[in-house]
């Protein structure tokens, strides 16, 4: 297995999909690396010779691209600082929902968890108990 980044890519995926598994480097990123190198998208990790690696590690540190911990350190930051200054947008972090206007009434599932049914009794029910 390749290590970029110190993230362990796998040998079997394509390598503009396997760069994407860093971190602040997705489709486009990958895309441009490759083809500052002169990689085929198609090549695998494990075709990859050590000196081909050695190009995109460069490549990265020379373009600067923030990843892994000093780019999730910013964002942490940020969600910090909005929950800080008590924004709407900090707010909703807070109470975990969702933060850019999605609806919550039927969706959100994954945000606000397992659905929970609410009150609810019938009339003929409450008749039938007095």
């Amino acid at each position: 297995m390749a290590r970029l980044v110190g993230i362990e890519l796998p040998n079997n995926k394509k390598a503009v999909i396997a760069l994407t598994y860093i971190f602040g480097i997705g489709d486009s990123w990958s895309k441009k690396i490759l083809a500052e190198v002169k990689i085929s998208e198609d090549k695998k990790i494990g075709e990859l010779t050590e000196e081909e690696l050695n190009k995109i590690r460069q490549i990265i540190e020379k373009r600067q691209i923030t990843t892994e911990g000093e780019l999730r350190r910013i964002v942490a930051g940020n969600i910090r600082r909005l929950k800080d200054i008590g924004s709407y947008r900090g707010w909703r972090h807070k109470k975990n929902l969702p933060v850019r206007g999605q609806r919550t009434r039927t969706n959100a599932r994954t945000k606000r968890g397992k659905k929970v049914t609410v009150g609810g009794s019938s009339g003929k029910k409450a008749l039938q108990k007095t």
